[in-house]
C-alpha cells in the first residue's frame, strides 16, 4: 500500500481510531512533547496525535504537526502498508532464498538485486506536489518551473519545529530524511540525522562519525568540493522508516521503500542542487554543506539515551530553498527515557531483517532489543545450541554487523526462552550462569552519544552465555531438567477452566 502524502497516512490512522486530533493551540516548545510523551508511555503506545494549531513563539503555524504516528506495533505495520511486519519479513526473505548468502551483507546485497527485479527502482518524474510552493534563499534565483508558486520569506522558521526538552539548546527537526550522494560512486544514501535550527538559512547536520553522510562529507572534503544535501520530511511514512534501516551503503533506501509500498517511488529533481527527492514528500529543504568551513557547536539535546547529549561540533547545512505541498503536514517525533516511539520503529527493523539474519546464523531463533536498552545497548538472543561455545560465536558475529557494533550487552539464551519477555530472560540469566565462567569482555566502537564509555566513540562490551552448558564449556555435571507440567494434565485443566468460564 502506497500513501500519497503524510496527510493520507494520518487520515488512514483516523479511520482506524488510531488518531487523536488536538484543536487547542499547543506550543512547539515543551508542551507538545509533554502531551506526546504521555501517549508514548502508555502500555500500547497510546494514540497518534495531530496538533492542528501548533504555536511557534506564540504564533499559530499554518502547518499541522503529527507525532507518535508510528508509536505502536499496529501503527508501525500500517506505516509500511502491511497487515503485519512478519508478513513483509517473510516476503523479503523469499527474494534471496534462491541463492543462499554466506554473510549478512551478501544477503542484504542480494536483496538489493532482488528489489531491482521487482521493479521497485525509483523513477524520475517531471513534477511533484512537494514543489507546489517554492521559497528560494541565499540569492539562489534559478528558473522556477511554470506552475510553481514562489513566495518569500522562507518557511524554515515557520515550520512547527520542536524544542523537545527544557535543556535543549534550541529547536530540532527530528524526522528529517537526509539525501546525500557518494561523489565517487554516485550512489544515493538517505539517512536520519537530527537538525538544530541555527538561523532562517542554516541548521546543524548531526551525522555522527560512523554514519554514511559523514563518510560522503569526508570524500567531498578530499575533493575540495561543496557537498549538495537535500532533506525531505513526510510523504509516505515508509520513507521515514527506510531512512533508519541498517542497509549497506550501496543499497538505495528508496528501493526498499518501493518494495514495502509495492510501488516504485516517483522522484523529482531539486531546484537548487542536482539531487532528487520523492515527488510526494510534504516538505523539502534544499542546500549544501561546505566541508572546508569550520563546524559549529550543536546541542545539547535530550536524546534517545534518556540523557542530554553534550554539545559538540557538527557541519552547518546551508539552506538554498524550501518547497512544500499546499496541504503539508509536519511529522515529528521526540526521544528520551524509554519507552518512546522509536522503540516501535526499532522493533519493526529487527523483525523485518530477522529472517535475513537467520540465513547468516542458522542457529538463531529470535532477537529482541528491549526498550530499556534504547535500541542497541541491550540485545537478547535465543539460539538452537548444538556445540560448545556456540553462544560466543553468535555474540562475536552480531558485534561485527553494522550498528550492532554499538551493542554494550548481549545475553544469549536457549530456544525455549521468549526473548521478548524480559522476566523470562532474567530468570534464565540468573539460573544458568556462573559469573566467572559465562561472561566475556571485549572492546569495540561505541555510540558517540554514549556518555558512559571511557573514551569518545570507543568502549567495552559484555557478553553473557545464559544457555544450558555442554561438556567442553567447563561444566562436568548433568544439566538438570526445568520444571514442566505433563501436557495431559495441562489439557485437562484447560478444559475444566473453559467449561467453568462458560
Amino acid at each position: 500500500m502506497a500513501y500519497t502524502s503524510f496527510r493520507d497516512f494520518v487520515s488512514y490512522l483516523e479511520s482506524r481510531d488510531e488518531l487523536m486530533r488536538i484543536s487547542t493551540p499547543l506550543a512547539t516548545e515543551l508542551e507538545i512533547t509533554e502531551l506526546a510523551d504521555r501517549q508514548m508511555k502508555q502500555a500500547d503506545g497510546g494514540k497518534a496525535l495531530l496538533i492542528e494549531r501548533p504555536s511557534v513563539h506564540g504564533r499559530v503555524s499554518c502547518t499541522p504537526l503529527a507525532i507518535n504516528t508510528m508509536g505502536s506495533f499496529d501503527r508501525m505495520a500500517a506505516a509500511l502498508g502491511v497487515d503485519t511486519i512478519s508478513a513483509a519479513a517473510a516476503e523479503l526473505q523469499s527474494l534471496v532464498k534462491a541463492k543462499p548468502p554466506t554473510s549478512f551483507y551478501e544477503a542484504v546485497g542480494l536483496i538489493g538485486t532482488a528489489l531491482e527485479l521487482r521493479h521497485t527502482k525509483p523513477r524520475l518524474v517531471k513534477s511533484g506536489s512537494c514543489q507546489q510552493i517554492v521559497h528560494k534563499l541565499n540569492g539562489e534565483d534559478g528558473n522556477i518551473t511554470a506552475g510553481h508558486k514562489s513566495r518569500t520569506p522562507p518557511t524554515i522558521l515557520d515550520l512547527p519545529v520542536l524544542k523537545c526538552w527544557p535543556g535543549d539548546t534550541g529547536r530540532f527537526i527530528t524526522l528529517p530524511c537526509v539525501v546525500t550522494r557518494d561523489p565517487e560512486t554516485g550512489s544515493r544514501n538517505i539517512g536520519m540525522y537530527r537538525m538544530q535550527v541555527f538561523s532562517p538559512e542554516s541548521t546543524g547536520m548531526h551525522w555522527q562519525l560512523h554514519k554514511t553522510g559523514a563518510g560522503h562529507a569526508a570524500k567531498y572534503k578530499e575533493l575540495g568540493q561543496r557537498m549538495p544535501v537535500s532533506v525531505f520530511i513526510g510523504g509516505d511514512p515508509a520513507f521515514t522508516f527506510c531512512a533508519t534501516a541498517p542497509l549497506p551503503d550501496e543499497i538505495d533506501e528508496l528501493n526498499l521503500a518501493g518494495f514495502l509500498r509495492k510501488k516504485s517511488v516517483p522522484l523529482v529533481k531539486c531546484l537548487t542542487n542536482d539531487l532528487e527527492v520523492p515527488a510526494d514528500a510534504d516538505i523539502v529543504i534544499e542546500g549544501y554543506v561546505d566541508p572546508s568551513e569550520p563546524m559549529q557547536i550543536e546541542g545539547p539535546f535530550g536524546d534517545h539515551t534518556g540523557y542530554y547529549s553534550s554539545a559538540d561540533y557538527y557541519p552547518v547545512f546551508h539552506i538554498t530553498a524550501v518547497t512544500h505541498r499546499n496541504d503539508a503536514v509536519y511529522p515529528a517525533t521526540i526521544v528520551g527515557i524509554p519507552p518512546m516511539e522509536d522503540f516501535y520503529i526499532g522493533s519493526a527493523t529487527v523483525e523485518l531483517f530477522l529472517p535475513i539474519l537467520k540465513m547468516t546464523f542458522p542457529e538463531l531463533v529470535d532477537l529482541a532489543m528491549p526498550a530499556e536498552g534504547v535500541f542497541h545497548n541491550l540485545v537478547f538472543v535465543s539460539i538452537r545450541k548444538r556445540y560448545p561455545m556456540q553462544a560466543y560465536k553468535i555474540m562475536h558475529g552480531l558485534w561485527g554487523m553494522g550498528q550492532m557494533m554499538f551493542t554494550k550487552y548481549i545475553v544469549v539464551v536457549d530456544e525455549c526462552v521468549d526473548v521478548h519477555n524480559t522476566s523470562q530472560v532474567l530468570f534464565h540469566l540468573c539460573a544458568n550462569t556462573d559469573p566467572q565462567r559465562d561472561i566475556i569482555f571485549t572492546k569495540g566502537p561505541a555510540d558517540v552519544l554514549d556518555h558512559a564509555s571511557s573514551h569518545f566513540a570507543a568502549g567495552s562490551k559484555l557478553g553473557i552465555d545464559a544457555t544450558r552448558k555442554l561438556e567442553g564449556e567447563g561444566f562436568n555435571r548433568p544439566w538438570p531438567e526445568i520444571i514442566k507440567m505433563e501436557p495431559a494434565v495441562k489439557e485437562k485443566i484447560d478444559k475444566l477452566l473453559r467449561l467453568g468460564a462458560g
